[in-house]
């Protein structure tokens, strides 16, 4: 046996098991998402009002129906598949929205200090200041719903915490005698801090970037919920669950499966997330 297999094996016996079993869990969501045309039962879209709010398990004319229906008789197994890959592009595109411009005027902030880290800055304590899902119906109320409305919501109302954390590494990075070195060799700013600063930074910007995963999962499915985010005859888990609210007593089903779906897609993220944290930092073990 080859010595990187054994290094391999090594490794992964040092990963607990509830990062395992988050992981396969994570995948599986991630490639039903992915693969959703294909392995959807059925249209999610079909209505089939001889079907309207059937029990997990109905079956009509050779169609089986395993997750049951909603109240317009569309198979809630295809649906909630295919709105997992909408929760997922949501906040897929929400993070690196929000990672781009948090960490681009972070940077900027710390290395160029006076007046534009006084702006950022205090620009930063503004936001923050702000409950984020407050900000967020606030805008989308006025801006209406839509997917790519809803990416920018949410992207643009997350930055401030990319920013403080890439403007405190900046600070820590900026005075370093490799920096130096490069400022002496001609190098200009845009070049430090793509070239050097950011690759020195992007471990705990990814530790950020995990946390506000799931959290943008959580607002985009309360949106959703409200009637603020995804619009029919598009589905997400959020607006899934709001159709099913007012059928709760009488088809429970339309709310209890995609909210375990949610429940466990956030909780496998925010797994994965404290376990990453751990590797990347380690000193945070012993806080």
């Amino acid at each position: 046996m080859s010595t990187a297999v054994l290094v391999l094996r090594q490794r992964l016996r040092r990963v607990p098991i509830s990062v395992v079993i988050v992981s396969i869990i994570f995948l599986v969501i991630v490639l039903l998402a992915i693969l959703a045309p294909w392995v959807a039962p059925a249209d999610p879209a079909k209505q089939n009002l001889l079907a309207r709010l059937k029990p997990p398990g109905f079956e009509l004319r050779g169609v089986t129906y395993w997750l049951g229906t909603d109240d317009l008789g569309r198979d809630l197994l295809s649906r909630t598949i295919y709105g997992g890959g909408v929760s997922l592009s949501v906040a897929v595109l929400s993070v690196v929205v929000s990672t781009l411009v948090g960490v681009t005027l972070g940077m900027v902030a710390g290395w160029f200090r006076g007046k534009i880290e006084i702006v950022i800055m205090r620009l930063v304590d503004i936001m923050m200041s702000i409950p984020a899902i407050l900000l967020a119906v606030l805008t989308v109320a006025v801006l209406g719903p839509g997917f790519l409305k809803l990416v920018l919501v949410l992207g643009l109302t997350r930055w401030p915490r990319y920013t403080r954390v890439a403007y405190a590494q900046t600070l820590q990075i900026a005075n370093l005698p490799f920096i130096k070195a490069s400022e002496l060799a001609g190098a200009g700013a845009a070049r430090i801090l793509f070239h050097h600063i950011l690759p020195n930074i992007a471990g705990p910007v990814l530790i950020v970037a995990t946390a506000e995963f799931g959290l943008m999962i959580l607002m985009e499915a309360g949106l959703s919920f409200l009637g603020l985010g995804i619009q029919p005859p598009a589905s997400s888990w959020g607006s899934i669950m709001s159709v099913g609210r007012q059928y709760l007593e009488r088809a429970w089903w339309i709310v209890a499966f995609p909210g375990v779906c949610l429940f466990l897609l956030v909780f496998s993220v925010n797994v994965l997330g404290d376990w990453l944290r751990d590797q990347i930092d380690p000193r945070s073990r012993s806080r």
